[in-house]
């Protein structure tokens, strides 16, 4: 008799159990439903302008020096902000594969005429909330180690979120910055030690850069609701 009962009463605890978490896995694909969607366009590669001056962003005509844009970066770039735009939680970020593609389907040379209307139309394509896009005017990678180089990380890019439900740019950020020594970067010592006092990759020059543009971009509910 008090066999069966205490099985009754584990029975009921392991039920119980069962029904927390499936209470809380519903609380969490709630939360995560709540969420706006956000796609991430490949980066594009800036030109230079014709003065000569470096390169101006066709967004927000940025200028940015020039320089060379080693052969992967644009795909390493959009991995960052994919890796970072995840660690922050802000948005349910659709498949980088779902966003490749659409894109795929379409000519670049569209992008290159009508750059933001085709975003915009790329992004309510895929029934996203919100698309970033940016571009990349300079990713040139050092030449040495961590300890000495002959030449430092430079890298040169921007990013802009635009809100698809009716096309406004609610938010961007650049970066524009090549290594130097600390003695000659006193006022950027925190970035110095951030990168553990040592010569950077141009990617991990690119990802201290993201991660100070990040720190900026307003929460869901602001970026929502901004005029």
């Amino acid at each position: 008799m008090q066999k069966n009962l205490n099985c009754r009463r584990m029975l009921g605890i392991l039920f119980f159990a069962w029904l927390s978490c499936l209470t809380v896995a519903g609380v969490l694909e709630a939360k995560a439903e709540l969420k706006p969607g956000l796609a991430i366009l490949l980066l594009f590669v800036g030109k230079p302008d014709e003065m000569g001056r470096g390169v101006v962003c066709p967004i927000c005509k940025g200028l940015f020096g020039s320089g060379e844009v080693m052969a992967g970066s644009q795909n390493i770039l959009t991995r960052l902000i994919h890796q970072k735009m995840q660690g922050l939680g802000t948005f349910n970020l659709l498949p980088a594969e779902k966003v490749e593609d659409a894109l795929s389907r379409r000519e670049m040379k569209r992008f290159e005429e009508k750059l933001i209307p085709n975003t915009i139309e790329l992004g309510n394509e895929l029934s996203a909330d919100f698309i970033m896009v940016g571009f990349v005017f300079r990713f040139v990678e050092r030449i040495g180690s961590s300890l000495g180089v002959e030449r430092p990380a430079s890298v040169g890019f921007d990013i802009h979120l635009f809100r698809l439900r009716d096309g406004k740019m609610v938010w961007n950020g650049g970066f524009d910055e090549t290594q130097k020594p600390l003695s000659d970067n006193l006022l950027k010592i925190g970035s110095f030690i951030k990168g553990k006092a040592s010569w950077l990759t141009a990617e991990e020059l690119a990802g201290l850069g993201m991660d100070g543009m990040l720190k900026k971009l307003p929460g869901a509910k602001v970026l929502e609701e901004a005029p």
